[in-house]
């Protein structure tokens, strides 16, 4: 057995983020069963607003507030940015998205930008695929489309919110990875103050334009696990990742959610799959191999950066 400690920075955050992937992925079950009685941005803010709530918490500790009060001006901007793009619109659009529009169908839409997050770090944080990795790109695109299919028949509203929530994605994954490749504000600081920001403004959007539901002890159960395991927990554990990975790196792990939902699916949803479906994941499947077939020398390239 391999012990833990042998392991290399950036296979132990490979590790490290596939785990966060499972977690986000029963999140779909989740929402999909929650949205039957919850109207979609109050549930979503519902959600991010008690995780945040359940990890204020651990800035009370003396570090923690010293850590805060040097926080800059700058810092604050940058962190209240992220919180409106990272959780506001991505996961208020994706919550929206997945009450016009199947699980499979968003998750597609949502693979998709691991082409746009690989152009966007190439563009914005100088961050070089190899021409393997590349492949790799287009490869899981590719698997992904064969196993969706098309969009006809669907939703337009529905279509609208997963572009968004595409576009919203793209740029919360560029700025978490600026934000956390410099190493100068702790995962946790990153975390709370961004969710607290992003998950109040929500919110307050869903209790603007919603009716405010009466929460059954399931709708409770579904939120509070939602809240302190697949969000709290699963959303710093990503952010310490972020210091290792890349923008791309971490998008085609993110992709790997792409198999993960779709067996969810189906042992818990009854969404069964073809020959051609699975043929389609397989593909998926090997595309996110490929991007992480020479890590190393990309984040050699930024330490020496």
């Amino acid at each position: 057995m391999v012990k833990l400690r042998s392991l290399s920075a950036t296979t132990k955050a490979v590790l490290q983020a596939l785990a966060v992937t499972v977690l986000w992925s029963s999140s779909w079950v989740l929402i999909k069963l929650g949205l039957t009685t919850l109207p979609a941005l109050t549930f979503a803010g519902l959600r991010y607003t008690v995780a945040f709530l359940l990890l204020l918490p651990l800035l009370l500790p003396r570090k923690r507030r010293a850590e805060l009060n040097a926080l800059t001006r700058r810092d604050w901007g940058l962190l209240a940015l992220l919180g409106l793009v990272y959780y506001t619109l991505t996961q208020g659009s994706q919550f929206l998205g997945l009450n016009y529009l199947p699980a499979n169908t968003l998750s597609l839409m949502l693979t998709l930008s691991g082409i746009s997050i690989a152009l966007a770090g190439r563009v914005f944080l100088g961050e070089r695929l190899s021409a393997l990795q590349w492949a790799g790109v287009l490869v899981s695109i590719a698997g992904a489309l064969v196993y969706f299919g098309d969009f006809a028949g669907l939703s337009t509203i529905g279509l609208s919110f997963g572009v968004l929530a595409l576009a919203a994605n793209t740029a919360g994954a560029v700025l978490g990875r600026a934000i956390n490749r410099t190493a100068a504000i702790s995962p946790l600081l990153v975390t709370v103050v961004s969710m607290g920001v992003g998950s109040l403004v929500l919110l307050a959007a869903g209790v603007a334009s919603e009716p405010f539901p009466q929460l059954s002890s399931g709708d409770l159960l579904i939120i509070l696990w939602l809240a302190a395991v697949n969000t709290a927990l699963a959303f710093t554990l990503w952010n310490l990742t972020l210091r290792t990975l890349s923008a791309a790196q971490s998008s085609m792990i993110n992709n790997t959610m792409l198999i993960q939902i779709a067996v969810l699916a189906w042992i818990f949803l009854g969404e069964r799959l073809s020959w051609l479906q699975i043929a389609g994941l397989l593909v998926a499947a090997l595309g996110a191999a490929l991007v992480q077939a020479s890590p190393r020398r990309i984040v050699e390239a930024e330490l020496a950066g």
